[in-house]
């Protein structure tokens, strides 16, 4: 009248795939949003380096 250790591993796991999912969507997600940053960091200082290499460029010439 006990339970199985068949029926336990099962219960465990369906309860821990639908646990795991989420956190790998929330860890994609936040992973996601982290690279988006760095590239913007990324390119705001390439964008700062660009423009000082036009000003040198440009005051080099006149």
């Amino acid at each position: 009248m006990g339970l199985n250790i068949g029926d336990i591993i099962f219960q465990l796991i369906t309860i821990l795939i639908p646990i795991f999912l989420i956190v790998f969507i929330i860890a994609f997600a936040r992973s996601l949003k982290k690279r988006k940053e760095h590239l913007k960091r990324i390119e705001d200082k390439l964008d700062k380096v660009i423009e000082l290499y036009e000003e040198k460029n440009n005051n080099s010439i006149f």
